[in-house]
């Protein structure tokens, strides 16, 4: 029997409710008629404090919830497929694009320090997400982290930026495979979108191939995890080949003068800036963690497959970008094809298809883990009902979770069609960075509080000390968003407010838990840092890209108050009635028992 939890702690308790996945979209008692869902719209209010304060269990998660799906994932990963998915998912549109776009405009071939940054900032996530993983190995990512340390609300806001940086990742990648599928052929970048005159300007490239290859990597992932990372790791290897060619020819053409000539060009402002936009190029290893549910032993084997490929992508992202940068001034790099334009240009037109056929390999391999990792995000969102349940099905034939997959790159599809890489690439960074900075503020949560066993005072300690970061990081990043005069006053009181809080947190509050398994080192300070970066990196986006975040962010509301809420209230009243019944009926088998015993 499931042990007893304190009020507002979770009520999705371990039980599998028939049918739960079946019955329509909506199946739950407040869509049953106009009437019902008339009476559970006056109950917002009292239904949503509820689920504000509503926390699900370990348990909870990788027992009932995972249950819902019907059929079981095949737990048949290892540390090698982790790694490799960890690879492919990461290296692609990012450093094949991003890079003579963001050295062009923003940083010149100071970019390499925009990697570096940002490669810093995704380990100190890849560590958080790494403890979680571990402790609560489903498909739901971290979803089902927030949901256990944050509450519901929170994992849903989450939910919401998971699946749109994941429709627009996909979509970035896609359009960039058209960009350089049309350099293989000897054509421009665009030659082969079509040019809708009638439509906005950054919307009016429609992108058919995009569409193709989109559906191509939908019915491979629909068919084998296992056989997904097996093509994933062969493609990888053929990836890494292509890049150690890129490197050494690259380098044999390499003029100093270029590279030192003009370093920063933007300054310390262009490289942040510059920084925020290429996180888009390390987004991808969340999806490794959605796949716990399939490794065979997550203890070992997620933290080498997540740490060890996020350490070598930073790598061979910054030694690519000094590459570029050797070969050719940062004012001539071509910003939809960089490499294959640069190799051009100093002579070796031979070596441009090379590197896009590289370039394909590399994004169709993102493409792969990226459509993987979004369909069991989904998945895990539907067990929980915030999302419709039939969506949750996983197939007893294939051992995936094909409705999910199907829907998540119909709307990849529809994205990659219309719009523009750049204004994807921002989006998404906003996502992303918002998302890392929740799953560090949930690890901070998780060492330091646990429901019944923490005191008032202390809780209320790391409260403040969690308040403190937050403001303080918020405040520099505002700060260094919104000034012009290169000032630094703002940042001698910022900066010593984080560092105050959490070392009053590491001093003056004691932890709750230590890890079963692994752990994040140096806590709190590593995942004070992973907020902070985060939210920094927030203040370099462009304000345009923050309108769209918002635009979003009022959808995914009312989405959640009309629907999600109620969905999910309903599901969560269900499952408690259901573990009442059943401790009732088994104080009623005890009671028989002992009368038995004492005739």
């Amino acid at each position: 029997m499931p042990p007893a939890m304190a009020p507002g702690e979770a009520t999705d308790v371990g039980m599998r409710r028939p049918g739960c996945c079946g019955g329509g979209v909506f199946p739950e008692e407040s869509f049953a008629s106009w009437g019902a869902y008339g009476r559970a719209l006056l109950e917002t209010g009292p239904r949503l404090r509820d689920r504000l304060t509503a926390r699900s269990a370990v348990d909870v998660e990788v027992h009932a919830v995972r249950g819902r799906s019907g059929a079981d994932m095949r737990r048949e990963l290892n540390w090698w497929d982790l790694a490799w998915f960890g690879v492919g998912a990461v290296i692609g549109a990012g450093i094949f694009v991003l890079t003579g776009q963001e050295a062009k405009e923003a940083a010149g071939p100071a970019v390499v320090l925009s990697y570096a940054v940002s490669g810093i900032s995704a380990m100190l996530s890849v560590f958080c997400y790494t403890e979680f993983a571990i402790e609560i190995p489903v498909a739901g990512g971290s979803f089902a982290y927030l949901r256990v340390e944050l509450g519901d609300f929170m994992a849903f806001i989450a939910a919401g930026n998971i699946l749109l940086e994941y429709c627009i990742g996909g979509a970035a990648v896609a359009r960039s495979w058209t960009s350089y599928f049309a350099t293989l052929l000897n054509h421009h970048p665009n030659d082969f979108r079509i040019h809708a005159t009638s439509l906005a300007e950054d919307y009016n490239r429609l992108d058919p191939i995009a569409v193709v290859v989109i559906t191509l990597i939908c019915l491979f992932a629909v068919l084998s995890t296992k056989g997904s990372s097996r093509f994933n790791y062969i493609l990888s290897i053929v990836h890494f080949a292509v890049i150690i060619f890129i490197i050494g020819a690259g380098l044999s053409k390499a003029k100093l003068s270029n590279f030192t000539a003009d370093f920063a060009p933007y300054g310390a402002r262009g490289i942040f800036a510059a920084s925020a936009v290429l996180f888009f190029a390390y987004i991808g290893f969340d999806a490794v963690s959605t796949m716990a549910e399939e490794t065979k032993n997550p203890a070992k084997d997620i933290p080498v497959g997540l740490v060890g490929a996020m350490a070598l992508t930073t790598v061979v992202y910054c030694v690519l970008a000094v590459t570029l940068c050797l070969m050719q001034p940062y004012r001539d790099i071509d910003p939809d094809a960089p490499f294959s334009v640069a190799f051009s240009a100093v002579g070796m037109d031979w070596a441009k298809y090379i590197v896009a056929f590289g370039a394909l390999k590399g994004m169709t391999t993102v493409l792969l883990v990226s459509a993987v990792g979004q369909a069991r995000y989904l998945t895990h969102i539907a067990r929980t009902h915030m999302a419709p349940p039939c969506l949750a099905v996983v197939s007893p034939r294939w051992g995936t979770p094909v409705r999910a997959t199907v829907t998540m790159l119909t709307a990849t599809a529809i994205i990659a069609f219309f719009t523009d890489l750049g204004i994807l690439s921002n989006l998404l960074s906003i996502s992303t960075l918002f998302i890392f900075m929740l799953v560090a503020v949930a690890l901070l949560v998780h060492r330091y509080y646990a429901s019944g066993e923490t005191t008032t005072a202390n809780r209320n300690k790391l409260v403040s000390c969690i308040a403190v970061i937050l403001a303080a990081s918020v405040g520099t990043a505002v700060y260094w968003g919104l000034a012009v005069d290169g000032g630094w006053a703002a940042y001698v009181v910022t900066v010593p407010a984080w560092f105050a809080a959490t070392l009053y947190l590491h001093l003056g509050v004691p932890k709750a838990r230590v890890p079963k398994m692994w752990g994040v080192p140096l806590v709190p300070w590593l995942p004070s840092a992973s907020i902070f970066i985060n939210i920094f990196l927030l203040g370099s986006i462009d304000a345009k890209s923050f309108m769209r975040f918002a635009i979003w962010t009022v959808a995914l509301l009312v989405y959640y108050f009309f629907v999600g809420l109620h969905a999910s209230y309903d599901t969560a009243k269900v499952l408690a009635a259901e573990a009442a019944a059943a401790r009732v009926e088994e104080g009623g088998h005890k009671a028989v028992e002992i009368a038995g015993a004492s005739n």
